[in-house]
């Protein structure tokens, strides 16, 4: 079997190694017909996916001139088939250069275009489109509005940032003044702020990926979870057969007119029917399938990359990253994936080791020629 070269960006997040497990999931699977080398790179030598790569490599920061260069000689050298994109930071630069790379180097970039990352990054333009294609979304206002806003609303209300991802100066306010504070904390980042509803609820979140072939025509895969999170990352989630999340999330993939992996982050809101009787916060599966028929889903998030949680969907049984690289690369035409495994996924924290040695070498060479054979991930349980 021909081991297809591949350059994942980001080899420190969780994006960027959520990426390396899928691909190594399809190498050891006979559901891909592919064989992963996964080349992998960072700006620093203390990320951990470096070390659990074929081949680690240290880059200059996205925001650096030489970045673009850097990533283009790694694709030459390396023969790289495709590149995937491991972080936010690095999905404008790398889209905006996707044209030269391709040109300049054998690889295919793995990203949906500019246009469509515009509008999904910035979460005013995100909700702007959401509106004009009659898309259920959290409604949304600028500074300039809140007072009518929250006349409106009410409290609690959301203030984050236009332009932020995870949960990095997201604040959920109770008085005018935290409004005004969050405000003030945003725009001291450098970030834009905006307003948005409040979604009540512990158990109706859900992150939704779908593919979109690279001539923008049909859906390949798509599947729901529901999910818990904590410190902005899912860290506990169900994984079943949500309809109504996974055909919101297609309609609006689809309206969208992008190419390969998408990340839709949506709450389900009932239409008349309340939980307010329920006090647990963890509710029976079987009746929130149940009530899913009662109310919609309210999107307020569109992520247009792979998401952290693309691990929980490869072991489910839906690799996007193998789909969309089979897809781009060769062609293939895949017949539409959504059907996956049931399963609760409960994350948790694990290790890797490298000798002192090992490191040192790795920072002053800047790369890690035998990451596997280098590093240690001990099964502790």
């Amino acid at each position: 079997m021909k081991r297809n070269a591949v350059l994942v960006t980001a080899a420190g997040g969780i994006v960027g190694q959520g990426i390396m497990k899928s691909l190594r999931l399809a190498t050891n699977s006979s559901l891909s017909p592919n064989s992963y080398r996964i080349i992998s790179v960072d700006s620093s030598p203390l990320a951990a996916g470096l070390y659990r790569s074929d081949i680690g490599l240290i880059v200059p920061k996205a925001s650096d001139p030489e970045y673009i260069d850097s990533i283009i000689t790694h694709l030459r050298n390396y023969d790289v088939d495709a590149l995937f994109v491991g972080s936010d930071e690095e999905l404008m630069a790398i889209a905006t250069a996707k044209k030269r790379i391709e040109t300049e180097s054998p690889t295919k970039v793995l990203v949906t275009e500019l246009d469509v990352i515009k509008i999904a990054r910035d979460k005013w333009e995100t909700y702007k489109f959401l509106k004009a294609n009659n898309l259920s979304c959290a409604e949304s206002c600028l500074p300039e509005k809140k007072d009518e806003f929250t006349e409106e609303f009410g409290f609690p209300l959301v203030v984050k940032p236009r332009e932020g991802f995870g949960s990095v100066n997201f604040f959920v306010t109770k008085s005018s003044d935290e409004i005004e504070y969050a405000l003030t904390k945003i725009q001291d980042y450098g970030w834009n702020p905006m307003l948005q509803e409040y979604l009540p609820g512990l158990d109706d979140e859900f992150t939704s990926g779908v593919t979109i072939d690279k001539n923008g025509t049909y859906t390949m895969s798509s599947i729901a979870i529901r999910k818990y999170l904590k410190g902005g990352q899912t860290y506990k989630a169900f994984i079943d057969d949500y309809p109504i999340a996974k055909l919101s999330a297609e309609n609006v993939a689809e309206k969208l007119g992008l190419t390969g992996a998408v990340n839709i982050q949506a709450k389900y809101v009932p239409n008349e029917v309340t939980r307010s009787s329920q006090t647990s916060a963890v509710f029976e599966l079987r009746n929130l399938n149940e009530s899913l028929q009662n109310g919609r889903m309210k999107i307020f998030e569109i992520n247009p990359r792979f998401s952290a949680t693309c691990p929980l969907r490869s072991y489910a049984g839906i690799n996007e990253p193998d789909i969309v690289f089979r897809n781009a690369v060769f062609d293939e035409k895949i017949e539409k994936v959504s059907n996956c495994r049931r399963l609760v996924c409960m994350r948790y924290w694990n290790e890797v080791y490298v000798d002192l040695a090992e490191y040192e070498k790795s920072k002053n060479v800047g790369s890690v020629k035998q990451g596997l054979e280098s590093s240690y991930a001990p099964s502790y349980f």
